[in-house]
C-alpha cells in the first residue's frame, strides 16, 4: 500500500485490522482506536481520498491502494489549513478524537469554497467529541475551507 505517500509492503495476517497495522507495524500513531466498533470515528484514515473507519478493515483491503493519516495531512513544517484551524478556532481540547475528525472533514473542504453549517454538521455525525461542543469544530472548517478557497 502507498500510506502517506510512502510504499509500504509487508506480509500481515488477513486478521490484522487496518488501524493495528498502521500503529503497530508502521509505527504511526496518530490513528487512535477508540470504540473498535466504527461508532465514534477516531480512528478514520482516508483510503483513496475518502474517510474509512481503520478499525472496520482489514490491512490486507488496502493492498495497492493510497491510505492517508493524520500525519500526512501536513506538508513537511507546515500544518494544513484545517489543522491551523483547528489551532487558531480551539477546536479540540483532549485531542484524542482530533485526528479522526480532520480526516473526516478534509475531504470535505479539499476543494475550497464556502459551506453551509448543516453540510459540515452532517460531515461531522460519525466522530464523536466528548470535550468541544463542536461549536469551534464547526467554525475551524468554515475558517479553513475559505482559505482553500482564497488560495486556489
Amino acid at each position: 500500500m502507498e500510506l502517506n505517500g510512502a510504499r509500504y509492503e509487508r506480509d500481515v495476517e488477513a486478521r490484522t485490522l487496518l488501524s493495528d497495522f498502521i500503529r503497530h507495524d508502521c509505527g504511526l500513531t496518530g490513528t487512535h482506536v477508540g470504540c473498535e466498533q466504527g461508532v465514534c470515528g477516531a480512528c478514520t484514515v482516508q483510503l483513496d481520498g475518502e474517510p474509512v473507519r481503520s478499525c472496520l478493515m482489514f490491512a490486507v483491503q488496502a493492498n495497492g491502494r493510497a491510505v492517508r493519516t493524520v500525519e500526512g495531512l501536513a506538508e513537511t513544517d507546515r500544518l494544513h489549513p484545517l489543522q491551523q484551524a483547528f489551532r487558531e478556532r480551539h477546536a479540540l481540547q483532549c485531542g484524542f478524537c482530533t485526528a479522526g475528525i480532520l480526516m473526516s472533514l478534509e475531504p470535505l473542504i479539499r476543494d475550497g469554497g464556502e459551506l453551509a453549517e448543516t453540510e459540515i454538521r452532517e460531515a461531522l455525525a460519525g466522530n464523536l467529541c466528548r470535550c468541544t461542543g463542536y461549536r469551534g469544530i464547526v467554525e475551524a472548517v468554515e475558517v479553513a475551507a475559505l482559505e482553500l478557497r482564497g488560495s486556489a
